[in-house]
């Protein structure tokens, strides 16, 4: 039976900075106030012309690099993404024609944070049913783009950039590659995190809005509860993961999120410190950062889990690289 193998990783983070001092200079805050509260110290902020699939071909080349493969061998592109670069084709089609990739069928996953883990389970889904045998999983954001820079709450907490993940079909020693996924949503908590705008409610783009004190309080309840039902399904335990790669959203939920786990410092991958919230990109970007670090190695188990606007919310288990 094939396995569905995570064989490469890449990332691209745009090049303007800016950090929490930035910030100070034109909405009511600071360094200390910030980092308090989220973990953050800086973000990245993408050019006006640069778009969300210029960010995803970036992060998708160093991915097929990583892979060894070909773009000609590339048969499926998810890109995960709230932030598209047009409110259509897809921003997956747009990141195909910049690739080349002629050979792939190509579309958009939108779960807002969540859109990586939803992607991947979808991406699983196809390959498993024998729909692709090398897909690229791609969450890309220019959530800067959303932001209203007066509000503190919400354009603190946000930044750009992609990561890109290789996944491959191939005979493999069971336990390897994707092992369990779960995806969960609840409309009845849409109005915690949500864009006030919208092509067909306002006709305007929209700005973030959120309550944080009960986006946090779900997001430690339900993330929790998504990671146990993929330990469950799995017949494993916390004590068999290797790293806990979550959505770099705010070090208080990874922090409680670690805690729950038992995990120690050494197996959790944070980098919202200099990431802060990259939306469907900051677990790929983790992801990338954990691999290039040395830190993850092939035959790893990895725990990945997000929540987002919808509320959406899932986890997944996966075993990196290819049996040695």
């Amino acid at each position: 039976m094939k396995q569905i193998l995570m064989t490469g990783v890449g990332a691209y983070l745009p090049e303007t900075i800016l950090t929490n001092d930035d910030l100070g200079k034109f909405v009511d805050t600071d360094d200390n106030w910030i980092r308090q509260r989220t973990g953050i110290i800086s973000r990245r902020k993408a050019n006006p012309e640069e778009l969300t699939s210029d960010l995803a071909v970036k992060a998708a080349n160093q991915a097929l690099l990583s892979s060894g493969i070909n773009i000609s061998d590339i048969d499926c592109i998810i890109v995960a993404t709230t932030t598209p670069d047009c409110t259509f084709p897809s921003t997956a089609t747009i990141v195909q024609e910049k690739l080349g990739a002629h050979n792939a069928f190509a579309f958009d996953v939108q779960a807002v944070c969540a859109g990586f883990v939803y992607a991947l389970s979808v991406a699983n889904g196809l390959m498993s049913a024998g729909q692709g045998s090398n897909t690229l999983v791609i969450g890309a954001e220019t959530f800067t783009k959303l932001l209203d820079w007066s509000d503190r709450s919400t354009c603190v907490l946000f930044g750009d950039g992609a990561g890109a993940v290789v996944l491959q079909a191939e005979k493999s020693e069971e336990g390897y590659g994707i092992i369990a996924n779960t995806l969960h949503s609840d409309g009845r908590y849409k109005d915690i995190l949500y864009v006030d705008g919208g092509v067909s409610s306002t006709g305007t783009i929209g700005h973030v809005k959120m309550q944080g004190r009960d986006v946090f309080k779900h997001a430690v309840e339900k993330l929790a509860a998504a990671m146990d039902e993929v330990l469950h399904i799995s017949n494993l335990t916390s004590d068999d993961i290797d790293w806990l790669v979550p959505h770099q959203a705010n070090i208080r939920i990874i922090n409680a999120m670690q805690k729950k786990l038992n995990l120690p410092d050494e197996k959790v991958i944070k980098t919202v410190s200099h990431h802060a919230n990259t939306s469907a990109a900051s677990i790929p970007l983790a992801l990338t950062s954990g691999v290039e670090s040395g830190q993850i190695k092939s035959g790893h188990l990895l725990a990945l889990e997000a929540i987002g606007g919808g509320l959406s919310w899932g986890a997944s288990l996966v075993r990196y690289g290819r049996p040695v």
